[in-house]
């Protein structure tokens, strides 16, 4: 009993705790590293499987070489930005200020109001606009700590993120359809990659015997595959 009555009042002392370390909801470092990340997989899902091949992205788009000229070039901005702002975030300033100024900012209203720690959930929740008030007083007592040239410094790093991101989630938005069609593409051939790659396993074990069940799986496989299959 006396367990549950001191858990309890744990769990009551860190939600009223929420307030003194926040973030804004749309504007917050852990969201945008969650979408960079998501963005950069896109990516590389669908990198290795059309480079080089010409005939697959026009397909994907209707046929018009232009088009396809056109994504590349915007893919390889993409690939190129992402880079850039995976090195933007490593800025020293960035993981230490990036939350703390915009709740310092009062940006909650901009960024979908503000989420509150939770030591004892380990997790962030929604807090009241009086305790959104009291979160900006506490980002702004740890953002005076720095030098007013930490200041400045950690503002460009931020910011600089900021717009990065912004400008990395429209390119990707308007590039989305048809790297979800090459995706989508990709994990089909990879599947079947895999599938030979289990099936080719077992023949050997079988010894290759143009006999066993395997081989002649694997071989109906293979000369079931397109010609486009075996180009390196």
């Amino acid at each position: 009993m006396q367990n549950t009555k001191g858990e309890e009042q744990r769990r009551h002392k860190a939600k009223q705790l929420r307030y003194r370390k926040a973030l804004v909801r749309e504007i917050s470092l852990g969201a945008i590293t969650d979408d960079l990340w998501e963005i950069q997989g896109a990516c590389e899902e669908v990198r290795w499987y059309w480079e080089g091949d010409d005939d697959t992205l026009i397909n994907v788009l209707d046929g018009d070489e232009d088009d396809a000229y056109e994504f590349k070039m915007m893919f390889a901005d993409l690939c190129a930005e992402c880079d850039q702002m995976s090195e933007d975030l490593r800025n020293e300033y960035v993981p230490e200020c990036f939350d703390d100024l915009f709740v310092a900012a009062r940006t909650g209203d901009l960024g979908g109001g503000y989420l509150g720690w939770d030591s004892y959930e380990q997790d962030y929740f929604g807090i009241s606009r009086y305790e959104g008030q009291w979160s900006e007083d506490e980002s702004r007592k740890r953002m005076m700590r720095l030098t007013k040239e930490q200041l400045l410094d950690a503002t460009h790093a931020c910011l600089t993120v900021l717009y990065s991101y912004l400008g990395l989630r429209h390119r990707y938005d308007c590039l989305k359809a048809a790297l979800d069609i090459l995706r989508d593409q990709n994990t089909g051939y990879l599947q079947m990659v895999k599938k030979i790659d289990e099936i080719y396993g077992e023949a050997e074990e079988e010894g290759f015997r143009s006999w066993s069940p395997k081989t002649k799986e694997l071989n109906d496989i293979l000369n079931a595959l397109p010609p486009e299959a075996w180009v390196q």
